[in-house]
């Protein structure tokens, strides 16, 4: 209000303001071409001219950047006391955490022990290769708890850094890692795919326990083919057959099922156990109704996470409330705590006339910001979005000033605006990782002021006590929206619960699959639209400018909301995995919407419908848009019709 009321005058004051800001723009602009000219210098290793850039940057927040750069050109050579001065600083940001892993890999290789003892317990960041090199050094006095450490880190579906050799080949020298552990990890591998971990793997067994490459490389190529004569006599063996029946039931439970028929026989009682917990997971996934027959087969063996999910998605599927529970009780705690099973639990024992039981969990349940604490809520009776999500918290002036002038928040707005966004994000994470509630609405404002709109969203979701619901469901760009959800006659609360979930509101967001935009378009979709829409001059560099990406993305959800019953379900599953499989994921009757949701196999799109919806709530209390239901939003998904022909989903 100052700045305007001096500006809106012709006083002295209001030329020496102009003149102020006219330098402080230009000392910023020169100093981001410095910073990018040094960053460059450092990439290309050229000292001698970054040496000249980091003087000029001496007193600029982004110092430490080019003091990082000045370090890490000459690292194997730089004088331990330069790298401990730098180490030392009090500068709160995540590139001192780099500086100390890279020199702590520089020691490692060097074998560098007291060094590196002394300083690897003030790393903050987790890093695998650098717990192994750890390990390793303390071999020198600790061997026997080193080793029992490594069988820990042993089991696992992922390949693990070259570090990790040399306690894993120790402890399997000395028997702690035994050959059913190496055998073990082979079978978590192919589980997960991970076919080469289990062919270096395999170079580890003997005995009952060897394992072909070349027949690995058979079950992997042609998995039916291989089961046609697979040879079962041994452990080893088995593990192939196995392998190439799993992948085979990936792309049909049906071609699985008929050739364990041939064969189970020649696998022990846990073996086939397992196979059937396999079977009934892949079918559960393509809603075959054989699933819950497959897991009643496989017993009470343990299940994946996974797999124990899909259990109770195939049991909601048909409405097995008992087996539902049943479902939900042998789950791990840790994963029946997840508000998903809590509020399935909940469902279960209402169905089952358990009414008292159900309300116990619904009710802390529906304290909860998400999905299903929303749907919680619905059930006590209580309104679709809970009164707690009014802002109780509001920073003042003097709050956002003080957060603002921290170096690491000026470090993020001088990365954002020379457009470095992965710098940026690290920076801000790292600066904001312990603050408070209060702290973190503060933070969120002025990226919400700066316009990092996605910034402000993470953020201001993080607060646990204290909220502010309008940071975490910015509505920006809804002049430029108002004439595109008008013409599509769209409820702008979807639209931006979509938009939300989509790009966090970036205009530059760019998915690895090409989406890109506000909304996300695909240049395929985006080419299909701008044929139906006549758009004559179109080309994909359009995509990211505004009002384009609108004008496709709006249509796009009209068109999926017109040809998928006028559900926003189905619409929202459309938006993210294509409309054949959004219809193809219907069951054969009528199917409740959150079920629906549920049982979609695709995790990612799973997720994206809980959360498009989830937010759509909010933004309509935000909007202060008429409010309905979040399980009438959900509605009732139609069953499939008898004859229709499926798309293959994907883009139009």
């Amino acid at each position: 209000m100052l700045i305007n009321s001096l500006v809106s005058n012709d006083s002295p004051m209001k030329f020496l303001l102009l003149f102020l800001i006219f330098i402080t723009t230009t000392v910023r602009a020169d100093q981001d071409d410095d910073f990018l000219a040094a960053r460059d210098a450092f990439r290309a290793g050229d000292a001698t001219k970054l040496a000249i850039l980091a003087q000029r940057l001496k007193h600029s927040p982004l110092e430490v950047y080019t003091a990082y750069y000045q370090l890490r050109l000459n690292l194997e050579t730089t004088d331990v006391s330069a790298i401990r001065a730098y180490l030392a600083r009090p500068d709160d940001t995540p590139l001192i955490d780099r500086m100390r892993a890279e020199w702590l890999r520089t020691l490692a290789r060097k074998q560098q022990w007291e060094l590196f003892d002394s300083e690897y317990p003030r790393l903050i960041s987790q890093d695998a290769e650098l717990n192994c090199y750890a390990l390793q050094s303390r071999m020198r006095t600790q061997q026997p708890s080193v080793l029992r450490e490594a069988r820990d880190l042993w089991f696992s579906a992922q390949d693990m850094p070259e570090s990790c050799a040399v306690p894993f080949d120790a402890a399997i020298s000395a028997g702690v890692i035994s050959q059913q552990d190496i055998w073990r990890r082979q079978r978590m591998a192919l589980e997960a795919g991970n076919v080469s971990l289990a062919k270096s793997l395999a170079v580890r067994l003997a005995g009952d326990y060897a394992v072909s490459s070349a027949a690995l490389d058979r079950a992997t190529e042609n998995p039916a083919r291989y089961l046609e004569r697979p040879p079962t006599e041994t452990a080893g063996q088995r593990v192939v057959a196995l392998f190439a029946l799993q992948r085979l039931a990936k792309q049909s439970p049906d071609l699985a099922a008929e050739h364990w028929e041939k064969i189970h026989a020649h696998f022990p009682e846990s073996e086939q156990r397992y196979l059937y917990g396999w079977l009934a997971y892949e079918a559960a996934r393509k809603h075959d109704a054989r699933a819950l027959q497959w897991y009643r087969q496989a017993g009470n063996i343990q299940f994946s996470e996974q797999q124990a999910a899909w259990r109770v998605r195939a049991a909601l599927r048909v409405q097995d409330w008992p087996e539902v529970l049943s479902g939900i009780d042998a789950m791990a705690d840790t994963q029946q705590s997840d508000a998903t099973w809590r509020y399935w639990r909940a469902r279960a024992l209402q169905a089952l006339g358990r009414r008292v039981d159900a309300l116990k969990i619904f009710a802390p349940l529906s304290a909860d910001h998400t999905f299903y604490g929303q749907l919680a809520g619905e059930e006590l009776g209580d309104t679709p979005v809970l009164s707690s999500t009014q802002p109780t918290y509001q920073p003042g002036k003097r709050d956002i000033a003080t957060i603002e002038n921290l170096p690491g928040v000026q470090r993020t707005l001088a990365l954002y605006r020379m457009d470095l966004r992965t710098d940026a994000l690290r920076e801000w994470s790292w600066v904001i990782r312990n603050f408070n509630d209060q702290e973190l609405l503060a933070a969120a404002e002025i990226a919400r002021q700066h316009e990092m709109y996605d910034r402000a969203i993470n953020t201001a979701e993080k607060t646990v006590l204290v909220h502010d619901f309008s940071l975490r469901y910015l509505a920006p760009y809804r002049a430029a929206m108002r004439a595109h959800i008008r013409e599509n006659g769209l409820e702008e609360a979807w639209v931006y619960g979509l938009m939300r979930q989509e790009s966090r509101f970036v205009t530059s967001a760019k998915s690895g699959v090409g989406a890109s935009g506000l909304m996300q378009v695909m240049p395929t979709t985006a080419r299909w639209i701008a044929r139906k829409l006549g758009l004559k001059d179109y080309r994909e560099s359009l995509l990211h400018q505004l009002d384009t990406n609108l004008t496709l993305g709006t249509y796009y959800m009209k068109n999926m909301l017109l040809s998928l019953d006028d559900s926003p379900v189905l619409a929202s599953a459309a938006y993210n995995a294509g409309p054949g499989r959004a219809r193809r994921w219907r069951a054969d009757r009528p199917l409740e919407g959150a079920i629906y949701t549920e049982t979609i196999p695709f995790d990612e799109t799973r997720d994206y419908v809980k959360k498009v919806m989830s937010n759509t709530m909010y933004y309509a209390r935000e909007f202060g848009t008429p409010s309905r239901s979040l399980k009438l939003r959900l509605g009732i998904i139609a069953g499939k019709t008898a004859g229709t022909v499926e798309d293959t989903g994907g883009a139009p």
